[in-house]
């Protein structure tokens, strides 16, 4: 069952996605060879209570198995769903964090894939392009749009790239509920999907692949590596369907103000499809 938002809702989720975007930003401050994931967890934790909220992910089911922790930390060949560990980040590494945040009955969620030091340079036209694909996505999802046209600006760039595009894990709708339908598949084909309605709040993540898009998960129930071992990259931003354009609630500009270089191109050098 699909629920469109109201004016009052959507404010709602602003500020659930607000503080997603200022909780990445202190995690940012922080990235760094040598500093763990489980430091970047409490860093995040402990920002979102003092901020009336709870975290998103730490409890969350799939069936039997609960997420132990606030952040998803997936670093290198890890797609989404890593668990924060005592291990250092390592120099050259990629770390997608994931945070999403419950403030008010209403969640926010975000991803943001971050260099750790010095990056290769395969490793950064990588994020560059699962950056631009998000964008290019987000600027499909208005009104009398469909759900495809979506996944197909997203599959286009990336694969038209080299990449691979993850089919096993999609985006989502969001709201009073942290999963909502619709599911937003980051591929597909234009002009097919259920047609998008203004009030529709919805999640747009892709998550790409070095290699093949072939991916499996660990025995912890939880982490997604790709099945090739080459490194992977994920961006998120929760977004509202509007008729001329779609507005994005979550920002990376807290993330932004602290990193003095960008592993992706600016949003004004992205060119919307």
């Amino acid at each position: 069952m699909i629920h469109l938002k109201s004016e009052r809702e959507i404010e709602r989720l602003r500020a659930s996605a607000d503080l997603v975007g200022r909780t990445l930003g202190a995690v940012a401050s922080h990235v760094a060879p040598g500093v763990t994931t489980a430091e970047l967890d409490l860093i995040a934790e402990t920002f979102i209570r003092d901020h009336q909220a709870e975290p998103a992910f730490k409890g969350y089911k799939v069936g039997d198995e609960v997420f132990p922790a606030t952040l998803c930390t997936s670093i290198d060949d890890e797609v989404v769903h890593g668990i924060p560990n005592d291990e250092p980040l390592q120099e050259g590494s990629i770390l997608s964090v994931d945070c999403g945040v419950l403030l008010d009955g209403y969640y926010g969620d975000s991803a943001y894939t971050f260099a750790v030091g010095t990056l290769s340079k395969e490793n950064r036209v990588l994020m560059t392009t699962t950056y631009e694909a998000l964008m290019l996505g987000i600027g499909q999802a208005t009104t009398g749009q469909r759900i495809g046209d979506i996944g197909d600006a997203i599959q286009r760039h990336c694969e038209g790239r080299g990449f691979g595009v993850v089919k096993d894990l999609v985006g989502h709708g969001i709201g009073c509920d942290l999963h909502e339908d619709p599911q937003i598949p980051n591929y597909g084909r234009a002009g097919s999907g259920r047609k998008l309605k203004t009030g529709l709040t919805i999640c747009i993540e892709p998550m790409i692949n070095r290699g093949s898009a072939g991916v499996r998960t660990e025995g912890d129930g939880w982490t997604v590596k790709t099945a090739d071992s080459l490194s992977s990259a994920h961006y998120e931003h929760t977004v509202v369907v509007r008729p001329d354009e779609s507005e994005i609630l979550t920002t990376f500009r807290y993330i932004e103000e602290v990193l003095k270089e960008l592993p992706y191109k600016p949003i004004a050098e992205v060119v919307y499809g």
